[in-house]
């Protein structure tokens, strides 16, 4: 998928090289820019996968969920959805997501309740609750438009032997930070791929921040895909609870029936 401002790649052919010219120097990227280029990243289209959710607990204690998930492009616009495949007391539990990219038209999320046989609505102040008893929001998991954040390139560095750069994100209107929750976020950016590979972001109220890291990284059918990450929630140095996302079965291309992404398959189940 390819979503906001594409970068321009056009390389005209050098007709002359003089010796004594000294070449460019290009120009660094600014937040802004680095940012488009992680939003117009190709993700893949038509997309299924299997996911198991670890929950932990400060404790140490855990509970496991599995998903299978299915997600289409639309345009510019993603849908998708998932459904619980297990345990039991989650079971059919299903979740719609329209995720608009025209940054004035709010997202859409359905949550199906199999045992209420009952679909509720996500509205936008509950965006920032937590999603399932996880570390993710039901904001966390659609994608966040450029336009209502401000961003500032903070400085470069090297992760694990690769490039990186770190972009503070602010946002810059009042219902992006209700929706979120978040005040402000630091994004990790990997300059060989231009995947994000970590993010810090911290919450409105309670103190508390929420640390995201990917753990592997695979190309799978060509795509870039984090099958292994994981989000913390910590006060100060304590962690409060954390959650860990596995990827297996990831396929591209896949045949998907416009209907597939519909309350009413919402409610019929996977």
């Amino acid at each position: 998928m390819t979503r906001g401002r594409q970068l321009s790649a056009l390389a005209a052919p050098l007709l002359l090289l003089v010796a004594t010219t000294a070449p460019a120097r290009a120009e660094p990227l600014t937040g802004r820019q680095i940012m488009e280029r992680v939003d117009a990243r190709n993700d893949g289209d038509r997309q299924v996968q299997d996911m198991q959710m670890l929950l932990i607990d400060k404790n140490g204690n855990n509970r496991t969920r599995k998903l299978r998930t299915w997600r289409r492009d639309v345009g510019e616009d993603v849908q998708s959805i998932f459904f619980f495949l297990a345990p039991a007391d989650v079971k059919d539990t299903g979740f719609l997501t329209y995720d608009y990219d025209d940054p004035d038209r709010d997202d859409d999320q359905w949550l199906y309740l199999p045992a209420l046989k009952k679909t509720k609505r996500i509205a936008t102040g509950d965006k920032s609750g937590s999603f399932m008893g996880s570390d993710f929001s039901y904001a966390d998991l659609t994608e966040r438009n450029l336009e209502h954040y401000d961003y500032k390139l903070l400085k470069e560095d090297v992760l694990d032997g690769v490039k990186v750069w770190h972009v503070e994100a602010i946002p810059n209107t009042p219902k992006e930070i209700e929706e979120t929750g978040y005040t402000k976020v630091l994004y990790v950016v990997r300059q060989d791929n231009d995947v994000m590979v970590r993010a810090i972001s911290w919450l409105q109220s309670g103190g508390r921040m929420k640390y995201y890291q990917v753990k592997k990284l695979e190309q799978i059918e060509g795509i870039w895909v984090a099958t292994e990450s994981q989000m913390d929630t910590r006060v100060a140095n304590t962690t409060l609870h954390k959650t860990v996302l596995q990827l297996e079965n990831v396929h591209f291309d896949q045949p998907m029936d416009e209907s597939r992404f519909s309350v009413r398959q919402l409610e019929k189940g996977p």
